[in-house]
């Protein structure tokens, strides 16, 4: 395995778990200790890692971050996101929009070859150096949502097609309404689902059954729900 793939999953492997060993690692992708030791020593020399005892763990400053949403039920929003990110396949184009679960979907989709449409900047930064290719999308930065939104943003998603889209929403009340916090989300979402095959609202059990400020759309036919109980 070359040093770009094992990156790749040291990578992959520091999202999900935040701290790793020399030897899991090693054991993990079938080389030797001496090798992730290097691996280790390359990665913080180029700012992706930091050398713990053994081993390494994130950086604890990130480029983007999250702020407590983004924290709350975590384990929860993982496990969608990766349940999320099995749906996608080789050769896919994806809408990613922003949000604290949706970027939970990007340490398992880094091997996969796909191309990402996102109006997320932390998408954009977690999934550097992956196999996927990706497309930022224009317009106006949100600075709290660390997103971009605006009619300009709405124009350039009509532009593409994508297999699959996956949304975040605010809330999704009993009778399957989708809710957005405003209309500037709301219409990045509303523009994805114009654009795509299929629709994937992700979202943890705190979202349901309740109700938003602004309701956007229901699920049905051609847009599924991605939750845990």
């Amino acid at each position: 395995m070359r040093f770009e793939a094992r990156k790749r999953e040291i990578i992959k492997q520091l999202k999900l778990k935040e701290l790793v060993g020399v030897g899991e690692i090693a054991t993990l992708l079938g080389v030797s200790d001496i090798t992730i030791r290097r691996d280790f020593d390359q990665l913080a020399n180029e700012n992706l890692l930091v050398r713990t005892h053994g081993g390494a763990s994130q950086k604890e400053e990130k480029a983007f971050a999250f702020s407590s949403k983004e924290i709350k039920n975590i384990e929860a929003k993982r496990i969608i996101g990766e349940k999320a990110a099995a749906l996608v396949q080789d050769g896919d184009t994806i809408f990613m929009d922003c949000g604290s679960t949706t970027i939970q979907m990007c340490p398992f989709l880094h091997d996969k070859k796909i191309k990402i449409i996102t109006n997320s900047l932390p998408v954009v930064a977690d999934m550097q150096g992956s196999k996927a290719t990706i497309n930022l999308i224009g317009g106006e930065i949100d600075p709290e949502r660390q997103a971009i939104h605006g009619k300009m943003a709405e124009w350039h998603i009509a532009q593409y097609h994508a297999n699959k889209a996956f949304i975040g929403v605010d809330a999704i009340d009993q009778k399957n309404n989708l809710w957005a916090h405003s209309e500037k989300e709301a219409g990045n979402s509303l523009a994805m689902i114009a654009s795509a095959d299929l629709v994937y609202v992700l979202a943890d059990v705190s979202k349901l059954e309740k109700k938003s400020n602004l309701r956007f759309g229901e699920l049905k036919s051609g847009i599924k729900l991605i939750t845990i109980e």
